[in-house]
């Protein structure tokens, strides 16, 4: 059995640097270096939050990602990713801040003992959305791969064409391609696919469950809990009353 868990970032030091450990093997693995998503800025700052899948005692992280809110000290990673290819980002982002609060969906990962099942694709996809209804935004942004356009597009994000070159941009390297996404209505999830709104809507409603998921390769036990934990009561004004 895995457990998936969600905390502010800048509350569980410990488990923050177990998640990027593991983020960093996985991209140097692939050769890939220079990442912001990979940075560890965010772990100062409450404007973060971290999603983990770990084994059932807690001590082996196989895959995570991050929610980063717009408004703090640190920029959202698709800022820093793209601000010299694209200064739009920043107008963009601010103004959808002003709008009623954004972030961004990053810094996802699975390990390769959990490759194939689902857990570091759509299951955290799931996950995020619906996490989102705790969170103070109404619009949320990802800045997909290649190999997670197809999710991103499953749950409900749509391309940010007035960025880039219609939303596309060469990175992390130029071989790659990345391409900037929104989600337009994080507390209906409307935009996404039925059958995953469904499932979107069920963690959401029950956000402590245990659930037999189904991947590619098979079947896995996953123990949910999704209620943001908090271990300091300041700043609350993050989550949503």
């Amino acid at each position: 059995m895995l457990k998936v868990r969600v905390f502010r970032a800048i509350d569980y030091p410990e488990e923050c640097m177990q998640y990027v450990n593991g983020h960093r093997k996985v991209l140097e693995a692939y050769g890939v270096t220079k990442v912001t998503s990979a940075s560890v800025d965010w772990m100062y700052e409450p404007y973060a939050y971290l999603i983990t899948v770990t084994s059932d005692d807690g001590d082996k992280v196989y895959g995570g990602c991050r929610i980063q809110l717009a408004g703090g000290s640190v920029p959202l990673p698709i800022e820093s990713a793209i601000n010299t290819m694209d200064t739009r980002i920043f107008d963009l982002v601010k103004r959808l801040q002003q709008q009623g609060g954004t972030g961004e969906f990053c810094g996802l990962w699975n390990s390769r003992e959990v490759a194939g099942w689902g857990v570091g694709s759509i299951v955290l996809f799931r996950v995020v959305n619906a996490v989102l209804s705790q969170l103070p935004i109404t619009t949320f942004m990802s800045f997909c791969a290649q190999t997670t356009f197809k999710n991103s597009s499953k749950t409900g994000y749509k391309i940010l064409t007035e960025i880039g070159n219609q939303g596309t941009f060469y990175y992390p390297k130029e071989d790659l391609i990345a391409t900037a996404m929104i989600l337009e209505d994080p507390r209906e999830q409307r935009s996404a696919h039925p059958e995953e709104r469904e499932k979107i809507m069920h963690l959401r409603n029950n956000p402590v469950q245990t659930v037999v998921e189904r991947g590619p390769k098979g079947e896995m036990l996953l123990d949910y809990d999704l209620r943001i934990r908090q271990a300091r009561q300041h700043d609350n004004l993050l989550l949503v009353k």
